[in-house]
C-alpha cells in the first residue's frame, strides 16, 4: 500500500503537489520579462489641443519657466542656461516653498526636455507645477 497521511484509511495522499504550478509560474514570469520591454515603446501621435478653463492665479505669484525651440531656457524674461537653472529653481524654493511654477515650452521642442525640466523642478523642491498651454480644440 502507499503512504499514507492524516486519517485517510484507503492510503491516498491528500496532498497537492505544486512543482507544476512553479513550472508553469516560471515560465510566465520569462515570458512577461522578455515582452514587457517592447510594450513600453509606442507610436509617434499629434497631440489633440484640450479647451480648457483658466485656472485662478494671481500673476504677481506666477513664476514661468520658458524653453524656445531653439533651446533657450528663460525664468521669467530672465535667460539661464540648464545647468544654472537647478541652483536657481533651489534657491527659489527654498525662499518660498509655496511657489507655483508654469512651465511654458515651445510645441516644436522635445518631450524628454520638457521631462528634464520637470524633474529638476521637482528635484529643486518645487512642489506646484503647471503647463501653460494653447487653448483651442483640434482648430490648427
Amino acid at each position: 500500500m502507499g503512504m499514507s497521511t492524516g486519517s485517510d484509511p484507503g492510503g491516498m495522499m491528500s496532498e497537492i503537489n505544486v512543482t507544476p504550478f512553479v513550472d508553469v509560474m516560471l515560465v510566465l514570469l520569462i515570458i512577461f520579462m522578455v515582452t514587457a520591454p517592447m510594450m513600453t515603446t509606442g507610436m509617434q501621435v499629434e497631440l489633440p489641443r484640450a479647451d480648457a478653463p483658466a485656472l485662478p492665479t494671481d500673476p504677481d505669484d506666477q513664476m514661468i519657466l520658458s524653453v524656445t525651440a531653439d533651446g533657450r531656457y528663460f525664468i521669467g524674461e530672465h535667460e539661464f542656461t540648464f545647468e544654472e537653472l537647478g541652483p536657481k529653481l533651489e534657491a527659489i524654493a527654498r525662499n518660498n516653498p509655496d511657489q507655483d511654477v508654469f512651465l511654458k515650452a515651445d510645441g516644436q521642442v522635445p518631450y524628454e526636455t520638457v521631462a528634464r525640466l520637470l524633474a529638476l523642478c521637482t528635484n529643486a523642491g518645487i512642489a506646484r507645477m503647471g503647463m501653460v498651454t494653447q487653448p483651442g480644440v483640434g482648430d490648427d
